[in-house]
């Protein structure tokens, strides 16, 4: 039987792989045409106005790593808009990201898997051989703490933009994190740890008149989207949901009050406790279209946060505000957000990002948002009652990725980039649930 349903999992991933290359390879002489116009483009508006970098100073070498994800492109192409020397990094399985041919990347590197002893001595031997002056991580979930660990590393020869490895863990366990802002008088959900499905069991769920919702404190792409209501109906209902969770003493959960109400997310930049850089969108589990909005309550409790602590890095918040309008941080994830793309050609962000007390940035209210081109175009045929909210979606804004002044990167990442991914699966036939246009990866059980 088990090796029926194994025969059976490669069956659809072989399936899934090769329509996926299918679709991907039909697209391409769309997309050949989308970049000469927009090479043509760019040229064009390259010879009507001046480099805005041409008179940056000082020009410093930042070095940005996760080149596979789009917010990196986008790093890249801000710091490269002020004037700056840029060098990417990714790990040898991203290492065909289409970012790396953007016209905003000066060099580009290799470098081992996080979970290499030797992740922090080859971003110094990069350090070194570029000469540059700041790092600014771009991290996965998983390689958040690795780049913290890093920065002891890294802080005698460079700058680093990312929290010191203590408040990093405060801040990317869900627990700690309440338990910190909670002390501020900061509004959370009533949040638990948990080591053991009995501590669910044994749990007074009457204490809230909310439900309840279990989340993995280790990040885990493919649960981190199940939000099932507890209690469920019966005990045993429980104990069954329970038990297909590994909760452990090394794998923690939280409990947390389920609050229902509009979601939101933000991304934060900031220097000594200082908010330089600020988005704030509307948000959900699957989230690719951003789109500033203005919420004081929200800007206020980040502020208050981040002020507190001291804190110089990035972070990213997710909130949940109620029918009474108050608003409660759920979560905070201490790296950069997609959402970074709204700032698109602002001419201040890479001061904000490496200068203290420069003008604090943020886009404008009513400005284009940002989308995932073809992520619309499918989710539209997938769902076809959506496909004409998606497409003024595409209407209104701009996707993330192509850019007339750099086409490049568009171009590959979706012949280039994404292709080597799924060919490295279907070797190994190797299951994937989605390929995430955004993040450059596809997302996989056991996956980053």
């Amino acid at each position: 039987m088990a090796a029926l349903s194994s025969a059976a999992t490669g069956a659809v991933t072989l399936a899934k792989t090769v329509g996926a290359l299918a679709l991907l390879q039909a697209t391409l002489p769309v997309d050949l045409v989308v970049t000469g116009v927009a090479a043509a483009r760019g040229r064009a508006a390259r010879g009507t106005r001046p480099d805005p970098g041409a008179t940056a100073a000082p020009r410093r070498t930042v070095l940005v790593s996760g080149g596979k994800m789009t917010k990196a492109l986008e790093i890249a192409r801000l710091m490269h808009l002020a004037g700056h020397r840029v060098v990417m990094v990714e790990t040898r399985r991203y290492r065909l990201t289409g970012h790396r041919f953007s016209r905003a990347v000066d060099a580009f590197h290799v470098v081992p898997d996080i979970s290499s002893p030797d992740y922090a001595e080859a971003l110094l031997r990069v350090v070194r051989e570029e000469g540059v002056d700041v790092y600014v991580p771009v991290c996965s979930p998983a390689a958040s703490i690795a780049d913290a660990e890093a920065k002891r590393v890294l802080e005698p020869h460079c700058e680093v933009v990312h929290l010191d490895p203590d408040d990093l863990r405060r801040v990317d366990d869900k627990h700690l994190f309440a338990e910190s802002a909670a002390a501020l008088g900061l509004a959370v959900p009533d949040t638990h740890r948990i080591t053991d499905p009995q501590q669910v069991l044994d749990f007074d769920f009457s204490r809230s008149a909310r439900p309840y919702i279990l989340k993995s404190i280790p990040y885990d792409p493919v649960r981190r989207l199940d939000l099932t209501r507890l209690p469920l109906a019966t005990r045993e209902e429980t104990a069954a949901h329970l038990a297909r969770l590994p909760i452990s003493p090394e794998h923690p959960f939280i409990l947390q009050e389920f609050v229902e109400g509009e979601e939101y997310c933000t991304h934060g930049t900031v220097r000594d406790g200082r908010l330089q850089v600020y988005i704030c969108c509307r948000s959900s589990a699957w989230q690719l279209t951003y789109e500033m909005v203005d919420k004081p309550a929200i800007r206020e409790w980040v502020e208050t946060y981040v002020a507190a602590h001291g804190l110089t890095g990035q972070l990213s918040f997710d909130f949940i505000e109620d029918a009474e309008g108050v608003v409660r941080a759920i979560e905070c994830n201490p790296r950069t957000h997609s959402a970074i793309t709204l700032l698109h050609g602002h001419p201040g962000v890479a001061a904000a990002y490496l200068d203290d007390d420069a003008p604090a940035v943020e886009p404008p209210l009513g400005g284009r948002p940002t989308h995932w081109t073809y992520h619309e175009l499918w989710q539209g045929l997938r769902h076809p009652r959506t496909l004409p909210g998606r497409l003024r979606t595409l209407a209104r804004g701009r996707d993330a990725v192509l850019d007339p002044a750099d086409p490049l990167p568009f171009l590959m990442l979706h012949h280039v980039h994404v292709p080597s991914l799924l060919l490295q699966n279907l070797r190994r036939l190797r299951p994937w649930t989605k390929v995430d246009l955004n993040i450059g990866k596809l997302v996989e059980p056991g996956g980053d």
